[in-house]
């Protein structure tokens, strides 16, 4: 057989061998590549996304896209030749798995939790937009969590509200931990309470509840290292009651990143005239009970997802503009935002064609 034939067949034959090897040996990564984006403005699954009952709503147009990232499962164990296709494809990106599931986090443990956040963004939300109009929202600390075999277990439960500890109204869920912790591991902790039914009922009826009740807990030493602190072993969170009825509804999506682009959906149904002015505005944010914008995970996903949708405008996190201006799909101007008041002022630049004026996204 000639040299050079026998060359190329062992060549052939090396490359088969090394492909085979890839396809069999399992790394440690995952990938996210872009997701489904919807426009909040609009139906999804044959239903609007947004529904208010009990207070006059407006027309809308254009898009106010919420942008979403796609991952691989938990279980899923990408193989070499994947990991590398996928570092080589510009629209996606290989992470480490424990990036995506710290801890051993299992693919129903990863998704419960994404919905909870899911949830409380729907909630901060609305409370924003709320706000933002000088609408009332009354809000309530309450007992998000109980810890199974903890000193609160059986005498406090999710949902119940928190009215004071010691004695000290609680203002904020940071509040409960701080006067807890100002006792020492053995001390006694009195909660004044309003029973999550009782406080159920009463929303219900759009009052306010009564018949508090004084609940005495022993606190018990954290086990966190170095000096004991004092727990009862609840995390502490905010309920509201809204004046009217707010509904979200997108189901198979996960995670607090929706949060700025649902309160622009309702703030744009509660007011006369288009936010948009008719323009697709697409854009991502974590949002609190103020308006404050928080950074979000995958940005470089959702801009391209933005993109291959048809938006011309992507409402950035302050904090993720840097790694979105490294690498700006083509046709798509990223508008800095820090609180949904700079998103509000940035929708009305873009309507108004002021589109010189928008705060950019550096690199620096």
């Amino acid at each position: 057989m000639p040299r050079r034939t026998t060359t190329m067949l062992a060549s052939t034959l090396m490359l088969i061998v090394l492909l085979c090897a890839g396809v069999l040996i399992k790394v440690p990564y995952s990938e996210m590549s872009p997701g489904p984006t919807v426009n909040t403005l609009g139906q999804h699954d044959g239903e609007p996304v947004l529904q208010i009952a009990g207070r006059r709503t407006y027309p809308t147009t254009g898009n106010l896209n919420m942008t979403t990232v796609r991952v691989t499962s938990a279980d899923y164990r990408m193989n070499l030749v994947e990991a590398v296709y996928g570092w080589l494809a510009h629209d996606n990106k290989i992470v480490p798995h424990d990036t995506l599931y710290p801890d051993g986090k299992t693919e129903e443990e990863s998704t419960q939790e994404n919905a909870e956040e899911f949830s409380q963004s729907q909630e901060s939300a609305k409370v924003a937009a709320l706000k933002e109009l000088d609408i009332p929202v009354q809000s309530w600390v309450v007992v998000s969590t109980v810890v199974k075999d903890s000193p609160a277990e059986g005498s406090l439960h999710a949902g119940d509200v928190i009215k004071a500890v010691d004695g000290t109204p609680v203002k904020q869920p940071g509040d409960v931990a701080e006067l807890v912790t100002k006792h020492k591991p053995g001390e006694d902790v009195v909660f004044t309470i309003v029973p999550a039914k009782e406080q159920a009922a009463a929303e219900k009826e759009h009052r306010a509840a009564t018949g508090a009740e004084d609940i005495t807990i022993t606190t018990a030493a954290s086990d966190d290292d170095g000096e004991k602190r004092a727990i009862v072993g609840i995390s502490a969170g905010t309920d509201h009651t809204f004046p009217f009825t707010i509904d979200i509804k997108l189901a198979d999506v996960g995670g607090p990143s929706a949060g700025l682009m649902f309160a622009l959906g309702i703030y744009d149904k509660l007011t006369p005239g288009s936010l948009t002015g008719g323009q697709f505005v697409a854009g991502t944010g974590t949002i609190d009970d103020d308006g404050k914008v928080g950074p979000i995970g995958g940005i470089e996903m959702k801009t391209v997802g933005a993109r291959d949708k048809g938006a011309r405008y992507f409402l950035t996190p302050a904090d993720n503009c840097a790694a979105a201006a490294g690498d700006t799909p083509d046709g798509l101007r990223l508008v800095k935002v820090d609180t949904i008041g700079d998103a509000l002022d940035a929708l009305r630049d873009i309507r108004s064609g002021k589109v010189d004026d928008l705060p950019k996204c550096t690199t620096g």
